[in-house]
């Protein structure tokens, strides 16, 4: 997996947090951020995180992780700032990237690796997660021919117009249940999630 890169986009502002970070919320005691990042690098493939900065409060949650910074002074502009410098980042072999958001705590490594392992398999590329039901989701792997597509990305839709335009070499690759579609952006998105895991 050493030939294939995770780009964890964590250089937003989490606007929609009325002040809070979505990304240091806590899942099961860690930074959700962290978590992340650790299930990521532990599918074997190597890490890189988007960052605002050097001295901002999310770079200290993945100390000790095998992760590479990336710092995005301009993410302001949009998603799109984090994935154009992302993958204009990634070192010389790298066949294969995969876009993982990181305010997605029910994706786990194994999901991870079966969007991976589909990339490797060949004949697409992209390989797209999608709901048990079949409804297009995260996380999303890029082969390495489509790079330099991302250079004219801008705004905050993130790779939809890649996805689209080559929709006819997508390969979906089904999760579990609707875990591919959940992304908590709110507090209410927080609150509602963890009174959902604590049901009995």
């Amino acid at each position: 997996m050493r030939n294939f890169a995770i780009i964890l986009p964590a250089a937003g502002a989490s606007s929609r947090m009325r002040g809070g970070d979505k990304l240091l919320e806590t899942v099961d005691g860690v930074a959700c951020l962290r978590t992340m990042a650790k299930r990521a690098v532990e599918t074997g493939a190597r890490v890189f995180v988007t960052l605002p900065a050097p001295d901002h409060p999310r770079v200290a949650v993945l100390d000790g992780l095998d992760v590479t910074p990336i710092w995005v002074p301009d993410a302001n502009l949009g998603m799109a700032q984090s994935l154009k410098r992302g993958i204009a980042s990634l070192p010389c072999g790298i066949t294969a990237a995969m876009i993982l958001p990181p305010d997605m705590p029910l994706i786990e490594t194994p999901d991870m690796l079966a969007v991976l392992n589909a990339m490797a398999a060949g004949g697409a590329l992209i390989c797209q997660a999608t709901t048990e039901s079949g409804v297009l989701g995260h996380p999303t792997s890029f082969h390495h021919s489509l790079f330099g597509e991302f250079a004219t990305l801008t705004g905050d839709v993130g790779a939809r117009e890649i996805v689209k335009r080559h929709a006819a070499h997508v390969k979906k690759v089904p999760l579990p249940g609707n875990r591919a579609r959940v992304d908590l952006d709110t507090p209410e998105d927080w609150a509602g999630w963890r009174t959902a895991r604590s049901a009995p």
